[in-house]
């Protein structure tokens, strides 16, 4: 597997497009589009959110349908989401558009929206932007950058990426791009994530690798700990690398789905570190617990912790918020055994060993945690489990963002 440049039209027969339709912003792109150039195998999560956006309703179905779509149209700025009956009209309002204007049938079209809840999609904007986009269709590395910035709400910074990979004896490829800043704290996925691959494989195998593996890398996140309601994650394999088609498991299964999680890793990753207003990644990393299960949670406990992200930001090494987000998680251990360090690039500080607080310099450990990038690990000793969950720090820039997130 090696990185290469590009997102979602890094592998063979993806298009991808952006345009200003005016949804919401001014002066910028906010719509996108991803067309594969045959039909594709599609699996897909989504939110667990009970208030489901319009558009995950509709990618839903078609997931969990037919199984196949060649196409994803994607807005900013107005999510589509607790809009009732008309916000479901105007997803068949723009998959029809998006369709006609490239010659497939309405079903063959993903959704997706993000921004501002309970407003309804100017839905002329949306039909003649979804025609426009077909026009635009490019395959060039850069048409998926302008997609990757188009779908972009409070981000800073655009999120692709993209991986070669031998499956079959025949080179593949494996793109994506996501956004997501705010409102992150997800039980499928989180915010709106798109990966295409050439591989071929079957949709059920297809379903069941990404199933398994936002557990550890989407699920894995936390930003502000709120779940939003248009989460969704796609994937579609169009199978143009030519290799035989992946029915069951074995040494090509592996390997794409060895590829699709450095894939899906990577992006939430991203996503962590772009958290609204933070400064740095922060990296929960739990090991040695009894079980998987309670590494993960243990994990999350810590970086979902509102008290560490403000210790973070403060450059704090208030040892305590870490150790209790461990207590509080619901995971029973013996709290004798638990080793704490901080860690950033090749610097490591023992924290807490033996029940209690061992002697280190507070000034070394705040400019330990001053850096861009800080790993908070925990070992139990209680087993050979381990987990790592993202995040990122609390800064006063997050309450401004989003106290006046609608204006």
């Amino acid at each position: 597997m090696e990185k290469t440049s590009g997102g979602v039209t890094a592998a063979k027969g993806y298009q991808a497009a952006a345009t200003a339709a005016g949804i919401k912003y001014q002066g910028r792109t906010d719509m996108a589009m991803v067309y594969s150039e045959v039909p594709a195998a599609v699996a897909g999560t989504f939110t667990t959110n009970v208030f489901k956006a319009s558009p995950v309703i509709w990618d839903r179905d078609i997931v969990k349908g037919s199984g196949s779509a060649q196409a994803i149209v994607v807005n900013s700025g107005i999510a589509n989401a607790c809009t009732g009956e008309e916000g479901d009209r105007y997803c068949r309002m723009t998959a029809d558009a998006a369709a006609e204007a490239l010659g497939i049938k309405a079903d063959a079209v993903l959704l997706g929206s993000t921004g501002v809840i309970g407003m309804q999609l100017p839905i002329d904007k949306m039909q003649a932007g979804a025609k426009k986009l077909a026009t635009l269709l490019a395959s060039d590395i850069d048409a998926g950058t302008q997609a990757a910035q188009a779908i972009m709400t409070t981000d800073t910074h655009k999120k692709e990426v993209a991986y070669t990979f031998t499956v079959g004896g025949k080179t593949a490829t494996i793109g994506g791009m996501a956004k997501g800043s705010g409102m992150i704290h997800p039980n499928m996925c989180t915010m709106l994530a798109y990966v295409t691959t050439d591989a071929a494989i079957a949709q059920p195998m297809l379903q069941k690798a990404l199933s398994e593996i936002v557990v550890d890398s989407f699920n894995m996140i936390s930003v502000d700990g709120d779940t939003s309601t248009n989460d969704t994650l796609l994937v579609l394999a169009n199978g143009m690398a030519g290799n035989e088609k992946i029915t069951a498991e074995g040494a090509d299964y592996e390997a794409f789905y060895a590829a699709l999680k450095e894939v899906c890793t990577y992006l939430a990753k991203e996503m962590a570190a772009d958290g609204e207003g933070a400064t740095k990644l922060v990296e929960s990393i739990v090991e040695g617990a009894d079980t998987k299960e309670h590494a993960r949670i243990l994990a999350k406990s810590v970086i979902c912790s509102s008290l560490t992200k403000a210790a973070m930001y403060g450059c704090d090494a208030n040892w305590g918020r870490e150790l209790c987000a461990l207590g509080y998680s619901g995971v029973q251990f013996d709290p004798m055994k638990v080793e704490m360090y901080f860690k950033s690039g090749d610097t490591t500080m023992l924290i807490f060993k033996d029940g209690a607080g061992v002697d280190y310099s507070e000034e070394e450990a705040s400019r330990l945690l001053s850096n861009d990038h800080v790993q908070i690990i925990s070992k139990m000793n209680m087993g050979t489990e381990s987990a790592t969950a993202w995040g990122c720090d609390l800064t006063y820039d997050y309450v401004k963002i989003n106290a006046d997130y609608r204006s």
